[in-house]
């Protein structure tokens, strides 16, 4: 899959400029929030956010910052479903969740050792990733893909439970982010 492909369709599912009254993110436009954008340098008024600086920083904070163009070497599919993740939950979680799925699908460290949960993508991750990949074939993706959806939908369903107000986002997350 293609990041300029996966950046727009992000994008038009996040839309145009938005300020919920339950979300804690405050006003977005293309899916960023007010305080990312400032932190990439952005001081004008949200509802006049250029696309092209969303575009710059969905490529840059969360594909290759987090190192997901490397995951994307060896299983596009998990690739772009990370980005996604990464994009709604953050990249640290998304990593977290592939580290934890990697860990749970190794036989107990029969297929390769366990890894650190560190939330970062390195040498041990990518390889864990390769190993578990040559052991389980082209079905192995798809495994991995469908842990990886069931830890985020466990989160989401959580975020719910703990904060009522969320409930106004989790068919959203539900419908557009799961599977």
């Amino acid at each position: 899959m293609d990041i300029d492909r996966m950046i727009e369709d992000v994008i038009a599912v996040e839309g145009d400029y938005s300020n919920h009254p339950a979300d804690r993110g405050g006003p977005t436009r293309w899916g960023i929030t007010e305080a990312v954008a400032r932190s990439h340098g952005y001081a004008g008024s949200m509802q006049q956010f250029p696309y092209d600086e969303a575009v710059a920083i969905y490529r840059r904070t969360y594909w290759l910052r987090p190192g997901f163009d490397k995951i994307a070497l060896h299983a596009p599919s998990l690739a772009a479903e990370l980005f996604d993740t990464g994009i709604n939950m953050g990249a640290a979680i998304a990593t977290s969740f592939l580290q934890r799925a990697l860990n749970a699908l190794n036989r107990n460290g029969q297929d390769f050792a366990d890894i650190k949960v560190d939330r970062k993508i390195g040498p041990q991750t990518i390889g864990a990733l390769q190993q578990f990949l040559k052991k389980r074939g082209a079905n192995g993706e798809r495994v991995i893909l469908k842990a990886i959806e069931a830890l985020q939908g466990e989160r989401y369903i959580s975020l719910a439970e703990s904060r009522p107000a969320n409930e106004a986002f989790l068919y959203g997350w539900l419908a557009h982010r799961i599977g």
